[in-house]
């Protein structure tokens, strides 16, 4: 402390004087004042040594609030009122020197009588009070500590920058003295008020300490004594050091925390600085026990209620920039924002801003774009530190991110353009949100074909957009166009959303319809109405027929074409009936518009053709003799016909005659000419009212001139043998008769019935009914009830279906009419179709399918057919098709849809316990449509009433499995088929290909193949339809004997060529040294080419045909063309030897040039095979029959293409055979004179030499191919036709090279060191010298040697002047 004899005390007073007269100045006011002070100063002087230093402060903010505004109010006053008496309040600062006069004028003051008046400057002043605010004492050189007064605080404005002297006292009723510059010049103390410093509400500021102190668990037992004893030590010491923070109420100790020990404590005290609460707790030890080993760098307070946190703006949406701003009372730069517990960085989306004033802290987090991932708790965090204190502010608000939802008036809407009421009252749009947002806005686009725009408005939270129609925007050919109007609207913070509106602009159709008739039609005729709309963009089309007041719709898929440019609906009518007349209403649909048009044809009644009987159906008539000539229709018809007959194109007219139920139009016919037998048509043609007619089937006439009639009655007439052919006359029939016909024949003068061919009246009804059905506009409405009756008719037709074959195949009929009928797949309706099928395939059919199998059409290949399309037509129910079963026969199915993730598995077992399954995968079904329908039939028996491939049987279960959608592609499926007879081998994979045999049907392998697997054969083919599997007996030994012979004999043969091949390339310029020899084994080089060509080949296919692999079709086309063409080469070369040979025989005294020999004999070798083998493949194969289905060869069965092998190598046979005579015929030529039998056993010898050379030269073996295709023939003659054939390779090298002597010459003297020209000397006796190649190397003359390219040429002298003899010569040389 400083000296008091050399130090300065000041005290600042306050003395309040008031003037009433006029307005005395501020200084007279204070001098004044001055006056009573200086008079309580010289009262209190007790020595001389007393030197009052006073001198007095006018706080210029005082006066200005005070005085100025009274002046002021004067001035306004003075105009109306008196002044009242001025008030002024005056401090004044007093030093002292002493201190001990500080007490004694505060005394005085106290004890002043006041007021005290006085009269200075002719102002009348009273001092009304006097106080002592401030007290200031001597703190250092430049700082004073200074104290208020009881009654006294100091203003808020100074509150934050009040720091306790550091001599504070812990006497708690001291008041707090707070460090002041010196001179200390203001402000000073005020009158307590509520605005005064620390007089507010409290605050609860939570501080923690740490004591460098082990912890003991009693501390966290708030009963304990040492709890107690650190709590109470520690709060004095606390008490101590923040009394003096402005508004100080208390510190109390909440808890002890182990980690040494950390004390947590409060601190209730008005708004503190940081500076006052540091230095607060740097003079805590001062107060404490230093045993507590108190840290003062681990004082930390959080202060979560003084940060001012703020959201911009108030409603966040998903892409608004948002701000949140954190402000403390406080200078900070260390800020961290937290999202939840997460520390937010600076970078994208987030920008940080921090700004510091002398007094507060604020800190801006821009986040931009935001989303909803961004809701959630924002928490900033403002950090002050220093040694003595850690102040963190903490604060926390959470923010919601909503999406910016649009709610529209409307989402799809359709606007019909050309309504009259569109044209006034037009459609609002409009977009909306849930909340009022001030700064919302909105804006509109339009999109589509149709560019009709209209008015945007904005009305609150919502904006409006108002269509302008105009019908001329919206052509008839955009009808149906979407127009997308988007609705944006804005936040104004950044957050937008957009919402679509799609218009349908639809405009009312002008629709025509047109029939291809007038307005009638007659019964029986086809005709079609076409129905045309100028909108194209439909959505469906309806076509309805309302008769009086029964209205039908037609449901008829054949029946209606529809196409979208341009629009029309075309109905098409086969076979008119009376179901097809009335109204016709076609309706176009685009949404909920609908357009019609209409127009009425009347059906006229004409009978059909089928329901014309006619009688005689085929007989036989003499020369000027009558025949009755009958047509009949039934009596249910009320029209009335103009009825003639037509008889080789002439017409008569008829007599009309009621026979029951039938109306009869009868002539009796005479044939005038008789000038031989010939056959007569008659036909009975039928004309209604209006013109149209129908002719009845053909009345066949036998004309039987001058013969002898064996049968003559009331049938007819005929010889012996004739056949009669009557229609079915049913008297328990309504229409009188049947459709069918019996057939007799005339037998011992009597007609004896042959062939009973007559429907029963039951089955008739069904056919008669069917034809109806199918005829029908609501077939597929009728169809379920057909079928329950189809099912029972023809269970009690039962043993009459399985006696006649007519019967049965009227059924078969019926059956395939009505599987074109989409069909509901109800459980019920599929179980009468499969009954009915069951029944007509039963055991007891047999016989009568046996028959039926030998007609022109395959009734049993139509039945396969019809429940096949059955199963296609199958519309599912629900997204299912149900699994049934009918005894012989089990259907299942399944609906692709998009979910549809696993494979198509059904597993079948008839009655017989035979099973089979069905897979197609996963991957095979996703490349379907939606949507369409698998399904899959099993049949136990229908299999074997197919005709079989001999010697093949079916020898398991038949499948057939549809998929409705249109695949052009392939589609793998696999079946696995059990075996009914496990001792038929040699398994094949087959379908029933429906256009083989000329559409008869037939078994056909292509794209399946088979593994059998122990007592199952899987099948795996690239195709739907009917599949199963041939199997057959064991191959007999015979037959596996030839294939060994011709396996191995091919072998031999291959290698024999190759052999042959080489010697001719070695020899080939000493052998080839005149014309004929040349040609000769140019002719040799090329057959033994084109064989091994053609063997390879052949044994190549066998060899994957016996192993049952699959060839493809593409690679067995091209196989056989090649093995075809080969072949046909090997004969067309070997007729061209012959044809050599015959020439040299016959024409001596003529010759012809080498490159004519040639040219014939490459066109003959090679052209001729070549048009030959494109010929067959051109016309075959757009039929499909170019080859077998089992093996790569040319087709028989169907195409009878086999002929064009078969043909050319048996005239090529035949014409060597007669060249081999000729030869034969010259070796026995007698000669001049008789010859010894020496000569005859040489001629002989060069016979049999000629024969054994010739025969595989001019592939006279393959004349034993006439034996091997006459049936039943000996199998001798297969063994020797394969052996000779296989062998001919062999032969050719035997007879053809080896057994040649210039060849065995050219190959012994080739490897002699002998030239061979000496050679060519001793042998110009037998041949003649001709042109030689120039090339050195055989084998790289081989190709010019096939194609006849010659070298160089030369003369040998030695060659004979007669043409005869060389001629002569030339031919034998060939036999050499």
């Amino acid at each position: 402390m400083p000296d008091p004899a050399h130090s300065e005390y000041v005290a600042s007073s306050g003395c309040t004087a008031k003037s009433s007269d006029k307005m005395p100045s501020l200084i007279t006011a204070g001098l004044h004042c001055l006056f009573l002070l200086v008079t309580a100063c010289c009262q209190t002087s007790q020595d001389s040594s007393f030197r009052p230093f006073i001198h007095y402060i006018i706080d210029s903010a005082l006066g200005e609030e005070i005085f100025q505004p009274e002046m002021h109010r004067q001035k306004r006053n003075i105009l109306t009122f008196d002044l009242p008496p001025l008030e002024y309040t005056v401090d004044i600062e007093v030093s002292l020197t002493d201190s001990s006069f500080l007490e004694p004028i505060k005394e005085y003051f106290k004890n002043l009588n006041l007021p005290v008046s006085a009269n200075i400057s002719n102002a009348e002043m009273t001092v009304s009070d006097v106080n002592v605010t401030t007290v200031c004492l001597p703190s250092g050189e430049n700082s004073s500590c200074c104290s208020c007064e009881n009654g006294y605080a100091w203003p808020s404005a100074v509150c934050s920058d009040l720091i306790t002297c550091p001599s504070i006292s812990q006497a708690p009723n001291l008041p707090c003295s707070y460090v002041k510059e010196a001179p200390f010049l203001g402000p000073y103390c005020e009158p307590q008020t509520e605005d005064s410093c620390g007089m507010g509400e409290p605050i609860v500021v939570n501080m923690s300490v740490r004591l460098d102190t082990d912890f003991w668990d009693d501390l966290r037992n708030s009963s304990s004594e040492l709890y107690k004893k650190y709590k109470a030590d520690l709060e004095k010491a606390f008490n101590a050091s923040y009394r003096c923070l402005p508004g100080f109420e208390s510190a109390t100790v909440t808890d002890f925390r182990p980690g040494s020990v950390f004390v947590n404590y409060e601190v209730k005290a008005g708004a503190a600085s940081f500076d006052q609460i540091a230095y607060s707790n740097k003079i805590v030890p001062q107060f404490l026990d230093p045993a507590y080993g108190l840290d003062q760098g681990t004082f930390t307070t959080e202060i979560t209620n003084e940060t001012n946190f703020t959201v911009s703006p108030g409603d966040i949406f998903e892409g608004d920039t948002v701000r949140l701003i954190c402000e403390i009372n406080s200078t900070s730069q260390d800020v961290t924002w937290y999202h939840f517990d997460r520390i937010i960085s600076t970078g994208f989306p987030y920008l940080m801003e921090i700004k510091v004033t002398t007094r507060t802290s604020m800190s801006i987090l821009k986040i931009i774009n935001i989303t909803m991932k961004d809701s959630g708790s924002y928490r900033c965090t403002f950090t002050n530190r220093n040694q003595h204190l850690t102040v963190i502010y903490n604060t926390m608000k959470t923010i919601a991110v909503s999406p910016l939802y649009i709610t529209p008036n409307l989402n799809d809407i359709v606007v019909t353009c050309n309504s009259p009421e569109m044209q006034t009252n037009s459609p609002l749009l409009s977009c909306c949100i849930d909340r009022h947002l001030p700064s919302l806005t909105g804006d509109w686009k339009v999109n589509g074909a149709i560019n009709i725009t209209g008015v945007s408005s904005f009305s609150e939270n919502c904006t409006e957009y108002r269509l302008d129609i105009d019908q001329s925007l919206c052509p008839p050919e955009k009808s149906g166009t979407v127009t997308t109007y988007t609705c944006e609207l804005q936040t104004g913070h950044g957050a937008r959303s957009t919402q679509n509106i799609r218009v349908t602009y639809l405009r009312t159709a002008h629709v025509t319809i047109s029939p291809s008739i007038n307005s009638s039609v007659s019964k029986g005729y086809s005709f079609n109405v076409t129905c045309e709309s100028d909108v194209s963009n439909y959505d469906s089309i309806s076509w309805k027929i309302q008769s009086g007041n029964n209205t039908e719709t037609v449901d008829c898929d054949t029946c209606i074409k529809n196409s979208k440019s341009p629009a029309t609906s075309v109905l098409t009518v086969e076979t008119a009936t009376q179901d097809w007349s009335g109204t016709y209403i076609c309706t176009f649909s685009q949404k909920y518009l609908e357009s019609s048009a209409n127009v009425t044809i009347d059906v006229i009644s004409l009978p059909l053709k089928q329901n014309i009987l006619i009688d005689p159906i085929a007989t036989s008539i003499q020369c000027k003799v009558q025949q009755a000539l009958e047509c009949c229709i039934s009596t249910n018809s009320v029209d009335d016909y103009t009825v003639m007959f037509v008889v080789q194109q002439n017409e008569f007219q008829v007599v009309r005659k009621i026979k029951g139920n039938l109306f009869c139009y009868m002539y009796n016919y005479t044939e005038t000419e008789c000038s031989k037998e010939k056959e007569l048509t008659a036909y009975c043609r039928f004309i209604n009212r209006i013109g149209q007619q129908v002719s009845s089937e053909s009345i066949r006439l036998h004309l039987i001139p001058d013969m002898e009639v064996s049968c003559s009655d009331s049938f007819g007439i005929g010889i012996e043998g004739a056949t009669l052919i009557k229609p079915c006359h049913d008297l328990n029939n309504p229409d009188g008769f049947t459709r069918g016909n019996k057939i007799y024949k005339c037998s011992n003068k009597s007609w004896k019935i042959e062939r009973n061919n007559c429907l029963s009246a039951p089955i008739n009804n069904l056919l008669t009914g069917a034809e109806a059905l199918v005829n029908s506009p609501d077939a597929k409405a009728n169809l379920p009830t057909y079928l329950a009756e189809l099912k029972e008719k023809t269970k009690e037709e039962q043993n009459t279906i399985s006696s006649s074959p007519a019967n049965l195949g009227a059924i078969v009929t019926i059956l395939n009419m009505v599987s074109s009928i989409p069909a509901e797949a109800e459980e019920l309706t599929i179980h009468n179709f499969l009954s009915t099928v069951d029944f007509i395939v039963s055991d007891s059919t047999t016989e009568a399918w046996e028959d039926l199998n030998k007609e022109e059409t395959l009734k049993s290949s139509l039945l396969l057919l019809s429940v096949e399309n059955f199963s296609l037509h199958l519309r599912a129910v629900n997204n299912t098709i149900p699994s049934v079963s009918a005894n012989s026969l089990q259907l299942q199915g399944m609906v692709v849809t998009e979910n549809s993730n696993t494979d198509y598995n059904k597993n079948f077992r008839s009655t017989e316990n035979l099973t089979a399954n069905v897979l197609i995968d996963e991957t095979e079904i996703q490349t379907l449509t939606q949507n369409s329908t698998i399904v899959s039939v099993m049949y136990s028996r229908l299999g074997h009433i197919l005709p079989p491939n001999e010697p093949d049987y079916v020898n398991g279960l038949l499948l057939t499995t549809t998929v409705s959608s249109n695949r052009s592609q392939k589609f793998d499926i696999n079946m696995t088929f059990a075996k009914k007879n496990s001792s038929l081998k040699m398994p094949q994979c087959v379908f029933w290909n429906f256009t083989l045999n000329k559409y008869k049907g037939g078994w056909d392998t292509r794209g399946c193949t088979p593994t059998e697997v122990e007592d199952y054969v899987i099948c795996s083919c690239n195709h739907l339809t009917s599949f199963s599997i041939l199997m057959s007996p064991d191959k007999s030994s015979q037959a596996v004997f030839e294939d060994y012979i011709t396996y191995i004999g091919l072998g031999i043969s291959i290698l024999s060529l190759v052999v042959c091949i080489i010697i001719e390339s070695l020899v080939w310029k000493y052998v080839t040294n005149n014309t004929t020899s040349y040609m000769r084994h140019v002719c040799i080089l090329n057959i033994a080419i084109s064989l091994l060509i053609a063997d390879v080949w052949f044994i190549v296919t066998a060899s994957i045909n016996n192993q049952n692999q699959q060839m493809s079709r593409d690679v067995c086309l091209v196989t056989t063309f090649f093995i075809h063409f080969f072949y046909l080469c090997v004969f067309f070369w070997m007729l061209s030897l012959g044809l050599m040979l015959f020439y040299r025989l016959v024409f001596i005294l003529h010759d012809t040039s080498k490159t004519t020999q040639k040219a014939v004999a490459f066109c003959l070798g090679y052209g001729c095979p070549f048009v030959i083998a494109v010929v067959t493949i051109a016309v075959t194969l757009p039929r499909n029959s170019y080859t077998r289905k089992d093996v790569c060869w040319l087709n028989w069965k169907d195409s009878k293409a086999l002929l064009a092998f078969v043909i050319p190598a048996l005239v090529i046979v035949a014409m060597n055979l007669f060249i081999t005579a000729v030869v034969i015929i010259k070796i026995l030529r007698p000669t001049i004179g008789d010859r010894s039998s020496r000569q005859e056993r040489k001629s002989l010898f060069q016979i049999g030499k000629s024969v054994a050379i010739l025969t595989p030269l001019l592939g006279l073996t393959w004349g034993f191919g006439f034996a091997t295709i006459i049936k039943n023939s000996h199998q001798v003659f297969h063994i020797l036709f394969a052996l000779l054939n296989a062998l001919q390779g062999l032969f050719i090298l035997v007879f053809g090279t080896l057994w040649d002597k210039k060849i065995q010459e050219a190959l012994l003297k080739r490897n002699s060191i002998s030239k061979w020209s000496s050679q060519q000397t001793k042998s110009s006796s037998l041949i003649l010298v001709t042109p030689m190649l120039a090339m050195s190397y055989p084998f790289s003359r081989t190709f010019n040697n096939l194609c006849g390219k010659t070298g160089k040429y030369r003369v040998s002298s030695s060659e004979p002047s007669s043409s005869s003899s060389e001629n002569t010569s030339k031919s034998y040389s060939l036999l050499n």
